[in-house]
């Protein structure tokens, strides 16, 4: 008999900060909250590190979620990447540059 897996609960980046509202708010001890909300109290403290640290940004962007890098880091990668490309092309253009002007002597 195969053992039962659970599938993994996803939570919204709304009902995270919520959740991070309600710690905040101070009502309730933490474990009480987790209770209330059915969440593993670990995942409560996870949430409320991720806001601080976020502080001041739109919720997708505080929590992403599944893998997604927040807007501001998703545009800094892009741009990197863009130019790595730019240098490339550049040292392309150099290396042409210097091989076409040895072939017009």
């Amino acid at each position: 008999m195969k053992p039962k897996t659970v599938a993994r609960q996803r939570y919204g980046a709304e009902f995270k900060l919520e959740a991070v509202r309600l710690m905040k708010a101070g009502k309730k001890d933490v474990t009480q909250l987790a209770r209330e909300l059915d969440v593993p109290r670990q995942y409560l403290h996870a949430w409320f590190r991720e806001a601080q640290k976020r502080q001041g940004r739109s919720p997708e962007d505080i929590f992403p979620g599944n893998g997604k890098l927040p807007s501001v880091e998703a545009e800094l990668a892009r741009l990197r990447k863009e130019l790595a490309q730019a240098k490339e092309d550049n040292e392309i253009l150099k290396k042409a540059t210097a091989f076409f002007a040895k072939e017009s002597r």
